[in-house]
């Protein structure tokens, strides 16, 4: 694998916390192959981590997430989560899945 392609690996296994006017949280990041299957989610605030297991074969690490995203995720029972396409131009970007994932213990 090449610098490049690495990068590119590294551009598209990045995330972000996104939260509204309501105090609800989404988390986006970029398609998976496969399709979400009983997705939950895993916070570790302590640590600053959390695991999002899209289905039994993805299992996503998260982490560096702020103690804010947790303060907003402590009431809720589910996580939106949209997986955004992988494309050149961030104009052609499209939400590719969306689906809530259970939060677990």
């Amino acid at each position: 694998m090449t610098d490049e392609d690495m990068t590119e690996k590294e551009d598209f296994e990045t995330f972000d916390f996104v939260v509204n006017d309501e105090d609800e949280v989404m988390l986006l990041l970029y398609e998976r192959e496969g399709e979400p299957n009983h997705p939950s989610f895993s916070m570790s605030p302590a640590e600053g981590t959390a695991v999002l297991y899209r289905n039994d074969e993805d299992i996503i690490e998260l982490s560096d997430i702020g103690s804010d995203i947790f303060d907003s995720l402590a009431e809720a029972d589910k996580l939106l989560v949209c997986e955004l396409s992988r494309t050149e131009n961030e104009d052609d970007t499209e939400i590719v899945n969306a689906y809530e994932a259970e939060i677990v213990d």
